[in-house]
């Protein structure tokens, strides 16, 4: 992604951006395991990872939920800080120009 957006998708960025990645990156993989059971005829919970990790506590199980949302409204946005924005060595100012 680094040669059509400046300060996207490249290596580095900050910790919040890194935790994001790793979040939709679980997400992820979850809802495909549970898009494949539905398909194979099994129930929903059968292969929910978050679920069968964190079922005992529905409450940590929904603050997972929860931050996976988060992380996917906030890679829509891109994180704009300098670390994020200097990871492919642009500025700031030039991060939304098409190299």
């Amino acid at each position: 992604m680094c040669d059509t957006k400046c300060g996207t998708g490249c290596g580095g960025g900050c910790t919040v951006s890194l935790v994001a990645k790793i979040l939709l990156i679980i997400g992820g993989i979850n809802w495909g395991l549970i898009g494949a059971a539905l398909l194979m005829g099994k129930g929903m919970d059968e292969w929910n990872v978050v679920h069968m990790l964190l079922g005992a506590v529905p409450t940590v199980e929904a603050i997972v939920y929860v931050l996976v949302g988060v992380a996917a409204i906030a890679s829509i946005f891109h994180c704009k800080c300098k670390k994020c924005m200097g990871a492919c060595g642009c500025d700031a100012g030039s991060a939304n120009k098409v190299m």
